[in-house]
C-alpha cells in the first residue's frame, strides 16, 4: 500500500525575510563591517568610560605637565597635566552625542520639509525649497560659524548650528523620494479614498522613503563629526576644560612641537569615528540597494 505521507509535496524551504537579506547583504561588505567595528569599539569605550578611564579627565597636575605616554598615561598629559587617555575616552560621549543630535535635528526638519514640498508642490514648494537654496549658498562651515557667533559658542549651540546647517541636504532628498512615490498605486489608492494628507505623508510616503534618509545620516554622521571638530578648534564650540576632541585640538596646537601626542590623540580619534561611520555608511547603501539583488 502507498504511504500517504509519502504523496506529501517536498516543503519549500521558507523564503528569506527582509530583514536576513539585509544581513546577508551587510555582511559582504568587508568595509561596512570594519566600520561597524569601528563606530561599536568607540561608543562601547564613551559608555564603559568610568570603567575604562580610572583618571580624572579634568584634574589637573601642573607638576607632570606634557608627560609622554608611558604606563601611567597610555596617551600622556596635556600642559596642564590631565590625562589624555581619559580624555580622549570621555571626549567619545560628547563627539558622539554632537553627531546624533545635529543629524537628529537636520533629518527631522529637512525630512519634514521634503516631505511638505514634494507632496504639495506649487507655491509651498517654491517657498520652501527656495529656502532650502539660499542656504546651499553658503559655504556649511561659513554658516555654521555664523549661527555659532550668533547663538554663542557651547556644545549645545554648536549641535543646532551643525543641524541647521545640513537641513538642506534631508529636505531635497526626501523632496526627490517623494516624487517618485506619490504617484504609485497604493498613493493614488489612499488619495482616492479620501485619506487626510498628513495620514498619506506618516503612513504610506514617509516608511518608503526611509532608506535613503537612513543611510545619508549615516554618513552624515561623520560629516557633522567634522563640522562640529572644526568649530570646535576655532573655539566656538566645547568651552574649556569640556574634554572634546576638537576643542583638544585647540589646546594642543600651541605646544605640539614639544608634545606632539597631545595633537596626535585626538586628530586620530576623530578620523577613526569620521572613517568607521563612512564606512558603515557605504555598506548600508549597497545592502539598502535594491538593484543590486
Amino acid at each position: 500500500m502507498t504511504d500517504v505521507h509519502s504523496l506529501r509535496p517536498a516543503e519549500e524551504p521558507r523564503a528569506r525575510g527582509t530583514f536576513e537579506d539585509f544581513q546577508r547583504r551587510l555582511g559582504r561588505t568587508p568595509g561596512a563591517l570594519v566600520g561597524l567595528a569601528v563606530v561599536a569599539a568607540i561608543v562601547g569605550a564613551a559608555l564603559l568610560a568610568p570603567l575604562i578611564a580610572h583618571a580624572d579627565p579634568l584634574a589637573q597636575d601642573l607638576a607632570r605637565g606634557a608627560v609622554p605616554p608611558g604606563p601611567e598615561h597610555l596617551m600622556g598629559t596635556d600642559k596642564s597635566g590631565r590625562d589624555i587617555f581619559a580624555r580622549i575616552v570621555y571626549g567619545a560621549r560628547v563627539s558622539i552625542r554632537i553627531g546624533f543630535v545635529a543629524v537628529g535635528l537636520a533629518i527631522t526638519v529637512g525630512t519634514a520639509v521634503g516631505l511638505v514640498s514634494g507632496y504639495l508642490r506649487g507655491r509651498v514648494e517654491n517657498i520652501l525649497m527656495g529656502a532650502m537654496d539660499v542656504m546651499l549658498a553658503f559655504p556649511s562651515i561659513i554658516l555654521a560659524i555664523g549661527i555659532t557667533t550668533i547663538l554663542g559658542p557651547s556644545i549645545n549651540n554648536l549641535m543646532i548650528a551643525v543641524g541647521i546647517v545640513y537641513v538642506p541636504q534631508y529636505a531635497r532628498l526626501a523632496r526627490s523620494s517623494v516624487l517618485a512615490v506619490k504617484e504609485l498605486e497604493f498613493v493614488e489608492a489612499a488619495r482616492a479614498l479620501g485619506s487626510p494628507v498628513v495620514a498619506i505623508l506618516g503612513r504610506h510616503i514617509l516608511p518608503n522613503i526611509l532608506a535613503p534618509l537612513l543611510v545619508q545620516a549615516t554618513l552624515g554622521i561623520a560629516t557633522a563629526e567634522l563640522e562640529a571638530a572644526g568649530l570646535s578648534y576655532l573655539g566656538l564650540g566645547a568651552r574649556p576644560p569640556a574634554p572634546e576632541w576638537g576643542a583638544m585640538l585647540n589646546d594642543a596646537r600651541d605646544y605640539w612641537l614639544s608634545a606632539p601626542w597631545a595633537l596626535v590623540f585626538p586628530g586620530v580619534s576623530i578620523t577613526a569615528l569620521v572613517l568607521g561611520f563612512n564606512l558603515l555608511g557605504d555598506g548600508l547603501r549597497d545592502a539598502l540597494d535594491p538593484v543590486g539583488r
